[in-house]
Protein backbone atom coordinates (compact mmCIF):
# COMPACT_ATOMS: atom_id res chain seq x y z
CA UNK A 1 0.00 0.00 0.00
CA UNK A 2 1.36 3.39 -1.01
CA UNK A 3 2.32 5.65 1.88
CA UNK A 4 0.33 8.88 2.17
CA UNK A 5 2.60 11.89 1.60
CA UNK A 6 3.13 14.44 4.35
CA UNK A 7 1.41 17.18 2.36
CA UNK A 8 -1.64 14.95 1.85
CA UNK A 9 -1.69 14.14 5.56
CA UNK A 10 -1.69 17.86 6.35
CA UNK A 11 -4.54 18.44 3.90
CA UNK A 12 -6.54 15.58 5.45
CA UNK A 13 -5.83 16.93 8.95
CA UNK A 14 -7.02 20.38 7.88
CA UNK A 15 -10.33 18.99 6.56
CA UNK A 16 -10.74 16.78 9.65
CA UNK A 17 -10.07 19.81 11.86
CA UNK A 18 -12.71 21.86 10.05
CA UNK A 19 -15.28 19.07 10.39
CA UNK A 20 -14.43 18.46 14.06
CA UNK A 21 -14.56 22.19 14.77
CA UNK A 22 -17.96 22.45 13.10
CA UNK A 23 -19.45 19.69 15.26
CA UNK A 24 -17.65 20.50 18.52
CA UNK A 25 -18.23 24.23 18.41
CA UNK A 26 -16.71 26.10 21.34
CA UNK A 27 -15.69 22.81 22.96
CA UNK A 28 -13.08 22.48 20.22
CA UNK A 29 -10.71 24.77 22.14
CA UNK A 30 -9.64 21.67 24.09
CA UNK A 31 -7.46 20.79 21.09
CA UNK A 32 -5.72 24.20 21.13
CA UNK A 33 -2.54 22.93 22.89
CA UNK A 34 -1.81 20.63 19.93
CA UNK A 35 -1.62 23.62 17.62
CA UNK A 36 0.21 25.76 20.17
CA UNK A 37 3.01 23.19 20.53
CA UNK A 38 3.36 22.99 16.74
CA UNK A 39 3.61 26.79 16.45
CA UNK A 40 6.23 26.90 19.23
CA UNK A 41 8.30 24.26 17.44
CA UNK A 42 8.20 26.31 14.23
CA UNK A 43 9.12 29.54 16.03
CA UNK A 44 11.99 27.68 17.71
CA UNK A 45 13.75 27.03 14.38
CA UNK A 46 12.76 30.10 12.35
CA UNK A 47 15.43 32.54 13.64
CA UNK A 48 18.47 30.24 13.22
CA UNK A 49 17.05 28.98 9.93
CA UNK A 50 16.81 32.49 8.47
CA UNK A 51 20.21 33.51 9.86
CA UNK A 52 22.25 30.58 8.53
CA UNK A 53 20.32 30.25 5.25
CA UNK A 54 20.87 33.89 4.31
CA UNK A 55 24.59 33.76 5.13
CA UNK A 56 25.02 30.65 2.97
CA UNK A 57 22.90 32.13 0.17
CA UNK A 58 24.76 35.46 0.15
CA UNK A 59 28.14 33.70 0.17
CA UNK A 60 27.05 31.55 -2.80
CA UNK A 61 25.74 34.60 -4.68
CA UNK A 62 29.08 36.31 -4.27
CA UNK A 63 30.70 33.54 -6.28
CA UNK A 64 28.53 34.42 -9.30
CA UNK A 65 30.82 37.40 -9.89
CA UNK A 66 33.00 34.95 -11.81
CA UNK A 67 30.16 34.67 -14.29
CA UNK A 68 30.44 38.44 -14.84
CA UNK A 69 27.58 40.18 -16.54
CA UNK A 70 25.38 37.08 -16.68
CA UNK A 71 25.71 36.48 -12.95
CA UNK A 72 24.94 40.08 -12.05
CA UNK A 73 21.94 40.22 -14.38
CA UNK A 74 20.56 36.88 -13.17
CA UNK A 75 20.70 37.81 -9.50
CA UNK A 76 19.34 41.30 -10.21
CA UNK A 77 16.50 39.88 -12.31
CA UNK A 78 15.44 37.44 -9.61
CA UNK A 79 15.53 40.05 -6.86
CA UNK A 80 13.74 42.68 -8.99
CA UNK A 81 10.91 40.38 -10.09
CA UNK A 82 10.47 39.20 -6.50
CA UNK A 83 10.29 42.82 -5.33
CA UNK A 84 7.66 43.61 -7.99
CA UNK A 85 5.71 40.52 -6.91
CA UNK A 86 5.78 41.73 -3.30
CA UNK A 87 4.48 45.14 -4.35
CA UNK A 88 1.68 43.49 -6.36
CA UNK A 89 0.77 41.46 -3.26
CA UNK A 90 0.65 44.61 -1.14
CA UNK A 91 -1.48 46.40 -3.75
CA UNK A 92 -3.89 43.47 -4.11
CA UNK A 93 -4.30 43.21 -0.34
CA UNK A 94 -4.86 46.95 -0.01
CA UNK A 95 -7.37 47.13 -2.88
CA UNK A 96 -9.42 43.96 -2.24
CA UNK A 97 -9.04 43.88 1.57
CA UNK A 98 -9.37 40.09 2.09
CA UNK A 99 -8.84 40.41 5.86
CA UNK A 100 -11.64 42.85 6.63
CA UNK A 101 -14.73 41.64 8.47
CA UNK A 102 -13.20 39.10 10.83
CA UNK A 103 -14.40 39.36 14.43
CA UNK A 104 -11.42 38.66 16.65
CA UNK A 105 -12.55 36.75 19.78
CA UNK A 106 -11.34 38.09 23.15
CA UNK A 107 -9.22 34.99 23.71
CA UNK A 108 -6.99 36.03 20.79
CA UNK A 109 -6.73 39.68 21.72
CA UNK A 110 -3.80 41.04 23.68
CA UNK A 111 -3.17 44.38 25.36
CA UNK A 112 -3.77 47.22 22.85
CA UNK A 113 -0.34 48.61 23.68
CA UNK A 114 1.07 45.59 21.82
CA UNK A 115 0.00 47.26 18.58
CA UNK A 116 0.88 50.83 19.56
CA UNK A 117 4.12 50.80 17.60
CA UNK A 118 2.21 50.14 14.37
CA UNK A 119 0.35 53.42 14.70
CA UNK A 120 3.54 55.50 14.82
CA UNK A 121 5.09 56.21 11.45
CA UNK A 122 8.87 56.57 11.66
CA UNK A 123 10.90 58.76 9.34
CA UNK A 124 13.15 57.51 6.56
CA UNK A 125 16.40 57.62 8.50
CA UNK A 126 14.79 56.11 11.55
CA UNK A 127 13.63 53.22 9.39
CA UNK A 128 17.14 52.73 7.95
CA UNK A 129 18.69 52.87 11.41
CA UNK A 130 16.18 50.30 12.62
CA UNK A 131 17.42 47.82 10.00
CA UNK A 132 21.06 48.06 11.12
CA UNK A 133 21.75 46.17 14.38
CA UNK A 134 23.98 47.76 17.02
CA UNK A 135 24.54 44.25 18.39
CA UNK A 136 23.74 41.29 16.12
CA UNK A 137 23.63 38.92 19.09
CA UNK A 138 20.92 41.05 20.72
CA UNK A 139 19.01 40.95 17.41
CA UNK A 140 19.24 37.15 17.39
CA UNK A 141 18.07 36.81 20.99
CA UNK A 142 15.20 39.29 20.53
CA UNK A 143 14.15 37.85 17.15
CA UNK A 144 14.52 41.11 15.17
CA UNK A 145 14.18 39.56 11.72
CA UNK A 146 15.11 42.65 9.68
CA UNK A 147 18.34 43.20 11.59
CA UNK A 148 19.17 39.49 11.39
CA UNK A 149 18.66 39.54 7.62
CA UNK A 150 20.81 42.64 7.21
CA UNK A 151 23.73 41.25 9.21
CA UNK A 152 23.51 37.80 7.64
CA UNK A 153 23.46 39.28 4.12
CA UNK A 154 26.41 41.57 4.87
CA UNK A 155 28.41 38.75 6.47
CA UNK A 156 27.63 36.37 3.59
CA UNK A 157 28.93 38.90 1.05
CA UNK A 158 32.08 39.36 3.18
CA UNK A 159 32.65 35.60 3.09
CA UNK A 160 32.17 35.48 -0.68
CA UNK A 161 35.08 37.86 -1.41
CA UNK A 162 37.57 35.99 0.76
CA UNK A 163 40.03 33.50 -0.75
CA UNK A 164 38.42 30.09 -1.10
CA UNK A 165 40.78 28.44 1.40
CA UNK A 166 39.66 30.94 4.06
CA UNK A 167 35.92 30.84 3.38
CA UNK A 168 35.65 27.07 2.89
CA UNK A 169 35.85 26.06 6.60
CA UNK A 170 33.15 28.57 7.52
CA UNK A 171 30.92 27.55 4.62
CA UNK A 172 31.34 23.90 5.57
CA UNK A 173 30.12 24.72 9.08
CA UNK A 174 27.19 26.73 7.68
CA UNK A 175 26.24 23.90 5.33
CA UNK A 176 26.36 21.44 8.22
CA UNK A 177 24.21 23.72 10.40
CA UNK A 178 21.73 24.19 7.54
CA UNK A 179 21.53 20.43 7.08
CA UNK A 180 20.84 20.12 10.80
CA UNK A 181 18.09 22.76 10.58
CA UNK A 182 16.49 20.97 7.65
CA UNK A 183 16.55 17.72 9.63
CA UNK A 184 14.86 19.45 12.57
CA UNK A 185 12.18 20.90 10.30
CA UNK A 186 11.55 17.50 8.74
CA UNK A 187 11.05 16.01 12.19
CA UNK A 188 8.76 18.87 13.22
CA UNK A 189 6.71 18.25 10.08
CA UNK A 190 6.15 14.66 11.20
CA UNK A 191 3.75 16.07 13.82
CA UNK A 192 2.45 18.75 11.44
CA UNK A 193 -0.85 16.91 10.73
CA UNK A 194 -1.57 16.74 14.47
CA UNK A 195 -0.65 20.40 14.88
CA UNK A 196 -2.73 21.49 11.90
CA UNK A 197 -5.69 19.48 13.20
CA UNK A 198 -5.43 21.25 16.56
CA UNK A 199 -5.02 24.63 14.89
CA UNK A 200 -8.03 24.17 12.63
CA UNK A 201 -10.34 22.80 15.35
CA UNK A 202 -9.39 25.70 17.59
CA UNK A 203 -9.73 28.18 14.73
CA UNK A 204 -13.25 27.03 13.87
CA UNK A 205 -14.16 26.93 17.59
CA UNK A 206 -12.99 30.52 18.04
CA UNK A 207 -14.02 32.07 14.74
CA UNK A 208 -16.87 29.87 13.54
CA UNK A 209 -17.30 28.58 9.98
CA UNK A 210 -17.56 32.13 8.66
CA UNK A 211 -13.77 32.36 8.82
CA UNK A 212 -13.45 29.81 6.04
CA UNK A 213 -15.30 32.16 3.69
CA UNK A 214 -12.67 34.81 4.40
CA UNK A 215 -9.89 32.34 3.72
CA UNK A 216 -11.56 31.63 0.40
CA UNK A 217 -11.46 35.36 -0.30
CA UNK A 218 -7.74 35.38 0.49
CA UNK A 219 -7.30 32.41 -1.84
CA UNK A 220 -9.20 34.22 -4.59
CA UNK A 221 -7.09 37.38 -4.22
CA UNK A 222 -3.90 35.29 -4.14
CA UNK A 223 -4.94 33.33 -7.25
CA UNK A 224 -5.83 36.49 -9.16
CA UNK A 225 -2.59 38.26 -8.24
CA UNK A 226 -0.54 35.17 -9.04
CA UNK A 227 -2.27 34.96 -12.44
CA UNK A 228 -1.14 38.53 -13.20
CA UNK A 229 2.45 37.52 -12.43
CA UNK A 230 2.25 34.10 -14.09
CA UNK A 231 0.39 34.95 -17.30
CA UNK A 232 1.22 38.66 -17.50
CA UNK A 233 4.50 39.87 -16.01
CA UNK A 234 6.71 36.82 -16.64
CA UNK A 235 5.68 36.07 -20.28
CA UNK A 236 5.89 39.80 -21.13
CA UNK A 237 9.42 39.96 -19.74
CA UNK A 238 10.31 36.91 -21.84
CA UNK A 239 8.83 38.70 -24.87
CA UNK A 240 10.37 42.16 -24.43
CA UNK A 241 13.76 41.13 -23.01
CA UNK A 242 14.07 37.61 -24.43
CA UNK A 243 12.37 38.23 -27.81
CA UNK A 244 10.21 35.12 -27.41
CA UNK A 245 6.52 34.82 -28.25
CA UNK A 246 4.61 34.57 -24.91
CA UNK A 247 2.36 31.77 -26.20
CA UNK A 248 5.35 29.76 -27.40
CA UNK A 249 7.04 30.34 -24.05
CA UNK A 250 4.02 29.23 -21.99
CA UNK A 251 3.31 26.29 -24.31
CA UNK A 252 6.91 25.12 -24.15
CA UNK A 253 6.83 25.14 -20.34
CA UNK A 254 3.71 22.97 -20.07
CA UNK A 255 5.38 19.84 -18.70
CA UNK A 256 7.37 21.84 -16.16
CA UNK A 257 4.21 23.57 -14.97
CA UNK A 258 2.35 20.29 -14.40
CA UNK A 259 5.22 18.76 -12.43
CA UNK A 260 5.74 21.94 -10.39
CA UNK A 261 2.06 22.05 -9.48
CA UNK A 262 2.00 18.37 -8.51
CA UNK A 263 5.28 18.30 -6.57
CA UNK A 264 5.27 21.84 -5.11
CA UNK A 265 9.07 21.69 -5.36
CA UNK A 266 11.29 23.89 -7.54
CA UNK A 267 14.24 21.55 -7.02
CA UNK A 268 12.26 18.46 -8.00
CA UNK A 269 11.15 20.24 -11.19
CA UNK A 270 14.68 21.34 -12.16
CA UNK A 271 15.54 18.51 -14.63
CA UNK A 272 12.26 18.95 -16.55
CA UNK A 273 12.63 22.74 -16.51
CA UNK A 274 16.11 22.37 -18.00
CA UNK A 275 14.80 20.09 -20.76
CA UNK A 276 11.86 22.40 -21.61
CA UNK A 277 14.11 25.48 -21.76
CA UNK A 278 16.58 23.72 -24.05
CA UNK A 279 13.67 22.66 -26.29
CA UNK A 280 12.88 26.38 -26.54
CA UNK A 281 16.43 26.98 -27.83
CA UNK A 282 18.22 27.97 -24.63
CA UNK A 283 21.90 26.93 -24.47
CA UNK A 284 22.69 24.06 -22.05
CA UNK A 285 25.38 26.17 -20.37
CA UNK A 286 22.78 28.86 -19.65
CA UNK A 287 20.26 26.43 -18.17
CA UNK A 288 23.03 24.82 -16.11
CA UNK A 289 23.82 28.17 -14.49
CA UNK A 290 20.56 30.13 -14.39
CA UNK A 291 18.01 27.44 -13.43
CA UNK A 292 19.71 25.96 -10.33
CA UNK A 293 20.33 29.49 -9.05
CA UNK A 294 16.68 30.35 -9.69
CA UNK A 295 15.45 27.22 -7.93
CA UNK A 296 17.42 28.43 -4.91
CA UNK A 297 16.73 32.17 -4.75
CA UNK A 298 13.87 33.01 -7.14
CA UNK A 299 10.58 32.81 -5.26
CA UNK A 300 8.18 35.27 -6.93
CA UNK A 301 5.08 33.41 -5.77
CA UNK A 302 6.35 32.99 -2.21
CA UNK A 303 7.34 36.63 -1.89
CA UNK A 304 3.93 37.81 -3.13
CA UNK A 305 2.12 35.47 -0.73
CA UNK A 306 4.14 36.71 2.26
CA UNK A 307 3.23 40.32 1.48
CA UNK A 308 -0.44 39.53 0.85
CA UNK A 309 -0.63 37.46 4.04
CA UNK A 310 0.89 40.28 6.10
CA UNK A 311 -1.75 42.71 4.81
CA UNK A 312 -4.45 40.08 5.38
CA UNK A 313 -3.54 39.61 9.05
CA UNK A 314 -3.05 43.35 9.62
CA UNK A 315 -6.60 43.91 8.34
CA UNK A 316 -7.90 41.07 10.52
CA UNK A 317 -6.48 42.72 13.62
CA UNK A 318 -7.38 46.26 12.58
CA UNK A 319 -3.74 47.37 12.40
CA UNK A 320 -2.82 50.38 10.26
CA UNK A 321 0.41 49.66 8.40
CA UNK A 322 2.81 52.59 8.07
CA UNK A 323 5.91 53.05 5.94
CA UNK A 324 8.21 51.19 8.40
CA UNK A 325 5.93 48.14 8.25
CA UNK A 326 5.74 48.23 4.44
CA UNK A 327 9.53 48.50 4.22
CA UNK A 328 9.82 45.58 6.64
CA UNK A 329 7.37 43.50 4.59
CA UNK A 330 9.10 44.18 1.25
CA UNK A 331 12.60 43.62 2.62
CA UNK A 332 11.73 40.49 4.60
CA UNK A 333 9.52 39.00 1.86
CA UNK A 334 12.20 39.32 -0.85
CA UNK A 335 15.16 38.19 1.26
CA UNK A 336 13.08 35.78 3.34
CA UNK A 337 11.86 34.02 0.20
CA UNK A 338 15.51 33.20 -0.55
CA UNK A 339 15.70 31.49 2.83
CA UNK A 340 12.89 29.10 1.93
CA UNK A 341 15.06 27.27 -0.59
CA UNK A 342 14.91 23.53 0.06
CA UNK A 343 12.69 23.95 3.13
CA UNK A 344 9.66 21.65 2.98
CA UNK A 345 6.28 22.16 4.57
CA UNK A 346 4.04 25.11 5.41
CA UNK A 347 4.93 28.71 4.61
CA UNK A 348 7.34 29.00 7.53
CA UNK A 349 8.78 32.34 6.40
CA UNK A 350 5.34 33.93 6.81
CA UNK A 351 6.23 33.93 10.50
CA UNK A 352 9.36 35.96 9.78
CA UNK A 353 7.45 38.53 7.73
CA UNK A 354 4.74 38.94 10.37
CA UNK A 355 7.29 39.30 13.15
CA UNK A 356 9.26 41.86 11.14
CA UNK A 357 6.13 43.97 10.60
CA UNK A 358 5.01 43.51 14.23
CA UNK A 359 1.78 41.75 13.23
CA UNK A 360 0.26 39.13 15.60
CA UNK A 361 0.73 35.46 14.76
CA UNK A 362 -2.67 34.35 16.07
CA UNK A 363 -4.17 33.81 12.60
CA UNK A 364 -1.47 31.44 11.36
CA UNK A 365 -3.77 28.36 11.50
CA UNK A 366 -5.64 29.75 8.50
CA UNK A 367 -2.49 29.86 6.36
CA UNK A 368 -0.90 26.63 7.53
CA UNK A 369 -4.17 24.80 7.00
CA UNK A 370 -4.49 25.70 3.32
CA UNK A 371 -0.81 26.15 2.49
CA UNK A 372 -0.59 23.04 0.30
CA UNK A 373 -2.87 24.64 -2.29
CA UNK A 374 -0.97 27.93 -2.10
CA UNK A 375 2.33 26.05 -2.41
CA UNK A 376 1.34 24.15 -5.56
CA UNK A 377 0.34 27.34 -7.36
CA UNK A 378 3.24 29.53 -6.26
CA UNK A 379 5.82 26.85 -7.17
CA UNK A 380 4.50 26.84 -10.75
CA UNK A 381 5.06 30.59 -10.91
CA UNK A 382 8.51 30.32 -9.32
CA UNK A 383 9.82 27.86 -11.93
CA UNK A 384 8.26 29.85 -14.78
CA UNK A 385 10.20 32.87 -13.53
CA UNK A 386 13.40 30.79 -13.57
CA UNK A 387 12.72 29.80 -17.19
CA UNK A 388 12.05 33.39 -18.25
CA UNK A 389 15.45 34.43 -16.91
CA UNK A 390 17.13 31.62 -18.86
CA UNK A 391 15.39 32.76 -22.06
CA UNK A 392 16.45 36.38 -21.48
CA UNK A 393 20.08 35.50 -20.64
CA UNK A 394 20.23 33.29 -23.75
CA UNK A 395 19.04 36.22 -25.86
CA UNK A 396 21.68 38.50 -24.27
CA UNK A 397 24.39 36.04 -25.31
CA UNK A 398 22.93 35.81 -28.84
CA UNK A 399 23.03 39.61 -29.17
CA UNK A 400 26.62 39.76 -27.95
CA UNK A 401 27.63 37.00 -30.39
CA UNK A 402 26.06 38.93 -33.28
CA UNK A 403 28.00 42.09 -32.33
CA UNK A 404 31.29 40.23 -32.05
Amino acid sequence: MKKISGSTQILIAMIAGIVAGFFLGEKGVVFAPLGDVFILLIKMVIIPLVFFSIISGAAALGETKSAGKVGIFTVGYYLATSAVSVILGLLAGTIFKPGLGVKIPPSLMTDPSTYAENARIAGFWETIQGIIPDNPFNSLSSGNILQILFFALFFGIALSIMPREKQRPVLDILDTVNDGMIWMIQKILVVAPIGVFGLMVNSIALFGMDIMQLVLKLLAVFTGTLAVIHFGMIPLLAMFLGKMNPLRFLGGMKETQILAFASASSMATLPVNKKDCENLGVRPEVTAFVLPLGATINMNGNAMLYALTAVFFAQMFGIELGMPQYVAIVFTSVLGAIGTAGVPGPALLVVAVLVAANIPLAGLPLIFGVDRLFDMMRTSTNVLGDASCAVIVNRMLDDEAEKA
